[in-house]
């Protein structure tokens, strides 16, 4: 990846600041952008990169050819995307307001889609290049509490699926990855019923993986040529596998979860 120019979207914190460190350790040069100009500023001073901070509001659309024309004319080239700004819940769908749901899949879904499009044309004139997509293991099965942010990542695998099959044979690779528990700020900032920030962790999150170890998986998978990837241990990797072996067992699963008290423990931050 020396010299390689990525641009990695939700880069201020997590699995993206991990995945920057990781691109500026194979000498790659950064494009980071997030809406926190502080923060993407202070991975920019740990990555010891060429870096350009391109700050914007994942859901302008409007602002999206200017951005991405900014973004490519910088180096005259993006060689890989990485997809990876994203918002979680943690609602039950029967009590969650509509509004929810256009806001997760505006930026977990439209935006990626969006941005993808300006890049894309440009990237298969060029040759190619590659594109990594943030899922989760939410993405490939529904997860109780998580109806919209399912919704949302069910649909960037198929979006990002469809894009590989159509561009694989003019040199674009495409990775989608599934991760399951990364030590990050996703379930502090879900969202609630009413939309309003849930502002708390949960104890599967806080337990789970270290970003530098998921950006780790993710690069090596970019390395290796792989078109999907599950970073996930345990029941989480159970889960993912379930779904596609014996969906009927993980959807028992599933269920007897929620009858055990599932979304009570959540409240309470005991489970994730």
């Amino acid at each position: 990846m020396k010299d390689q120019i990525w641009w990695v979207t939700g880069a201020s914190s997590g699995i993206g600041a991990a995945l920057a460190r990781g691109l500026a350790a194979r000498g790659a040069q950064l494009i980071l952008s997030g809406r926190n100009v502080a923060a993407l500023e202070a991975v920019a001073d740990e990555c010891a990169a060429e870096t350009l901070i391109l700050p914007f509001e994942a859901t302008d659309y409007a602002a999206l050819p200017a951005i991405a024309r900014q973004a490519w004319d910088w180096r005259g080239r993006v060689d890989g995307l990485v997809n990876n700004a994203g918002i979680s819940q943690r609602s039950l769908a029967a009590q969650t307001d509509f509004s929810v749901y256009q806001q997760i899949v505006d930026v977990d879904l439209l935006a990626p889609i969006a941005l993808t499009q300006q890049l894309l044309p440009r990237m298969i004139e060029a040759g190619g290049g590659r594109i990594v997509a943030i899922s989760s293991i939410a993405g490939i099965a529904g997860v109780p509490l998580r109806s919209a942010y399912s919704a949302a990542k069910h649909g960037l695998i198929g979006y990002h699926d469809a894009v590989r099959a159509e561009n694989e044979h003019l040199g674009l690779k495409v990775l989608v990855v599934a991760p399951g528990s990364v030590r990050t700020n996703v379930s502090r900032n879900a969202l609630n019923a009413d939309g309003s920030v849930r502002g708390t962790s949960d104890a599967a999150i806080d337990n789970g993986l270290p970003p530098d170890n998921a950006a780790a998986q993710i690069l090596a998978a970019v390395d290796a040529g792989q078109r999907e990837l599950v970073v996930a241990e345990g029941t989480e990797a159970a889960i993912a596998a379930l779904r596609r072996s014996d969906p009927d067992a993980l959807f028992d699963r599933m269920s007897a979860m929620v009858q055990a008290g599932y979304a009570e423990a959540m409240k309470a931050g005991r489970s994730s």
